[in-house]
């Protein structure tokens, strides 16, 4: 499994328009073998930093998904809320390997 963590700097002052974004691209994720473990926004502190995490069984099934960018008209519908109202200033993708509860350690070779 790989996971997707995104870091926004938003603008504050549009923040429904993200919200629309986000709620927007929750959906196309787990249409589309992903899963969206949520957009973080602020509540205390920084009121510029949002974050998203999703996570797909391989880095394969995600480039998958990400070949859809630019193609699939739902996947340029929902850039057009991001574009069209201004509410992301810039944002990084990391990736991530998760250790989950319940999740077995991973096999080590020998030394």
């Amino acid at each position: 499994m790989i996971t997707c963590v995104v870091r926004y700097v938003i603008d504050p002052s549009r923040i429904e328009a993200f919200e629309r974004f986000g709620r927007r691209w929750m959906e196309l994720v787990d249409r589309h073998g992903g899963t969206h473990h949520g957009y973080f926004l602020p509540g205390e502190g920084a009121s510029d930093e949002a974050l998203a995490l999703f996570s797909f069984p391989s880095l394969a099934a995600y480039e998958r998904y990400r070949a859809r960018f630019g193609q699939d008209p739902e996947f340029v519908a929902a850039d057009r809320i991001r574009d069209g109202s201004g509410c992301v200033l810039r944002y990084e993708r990391t990736f991530m390997r998760p250790i989950l509860p319940g999740s077995a350690e991973p096999e080590r070779t020998p030394t």
